[in-house]
């Protein structure tokens, strides 16, 4: 067992078991996680839903601040502004939660930002003591796959895999 993976065991939190990016057509990307986590699926969606938390797991360099005014009131249909800065140059996004099904699943589509498409789901699922947590990002990137082969894909890899060591932190205390 190498040391991450004791430190892993001992705080009752795995590392990502999965992470891949796959073309779905020619312009749309498809990337998929999941972690599996030693909390209730309650704990565990009331932390991925609670939109504070999206600043705690970015990486330094992409610095997000939430736009809409608070209390923010997650439910289907709900709305979020941000503005991200990525590497330094701000970039604003507009969100609607398309699916809201606690504890079970949420969805959020972007309707204004970067992409040309974007749609992420979360999926909570009880295993054991544990929680899975699956994430499906369906994408299209203007430029298409040139874009994202030299640029995107390596920011989303380098996102997703800082995201899943900050969720270890966070959720083993």
């Amino acid at each position: 067992m190498t040391t991450s993976e004791h430190d892993s065991a001992r705080s009752g939190v795995t590392p990502a078991e999965s992470f891949h990016i796959t073309r779905r057509s020619r312009n749309v990307f498809e990337l998929v996680t999941r972690q599996r986590f030693a909390i209730s699926r309650d704990d565990a969606f009331r932390f991925f839903g609670d939109v504070a938390n999206l600043a705690r797991v970015m990486p330094p360099w992409l610095v997000v601040d939430v736009l809409s005014p608070p209390p923010i009131e997650i439910s289907e249909g709900a709305d979020l502004e941000y503005l991200m800065r990525i590497f330094g140059i701000p970039v604003q996004w507009q969100s609607e939660f398309t699916v809201w099904e606690p504890p079970h699943r949420f969805a959020y589509e972007q309707r204004r930002g970067p992409f040309r498409q974007w749609r992420h789901e979360h999926f909570f699922t009880t295993a054991g003591r544990t929680t899975l947590v699956d994430d499906r990002v369906v994408y299209a990137v203007p430029g298409g796959r040139v874009v994202h082969d030299v640029l995107v894909e390596r920011l989303l890899r380098a996102l997703f895999r800082h995201r899943a060591r900050r969720l270890r932190e966070l959720l083993a205390r």
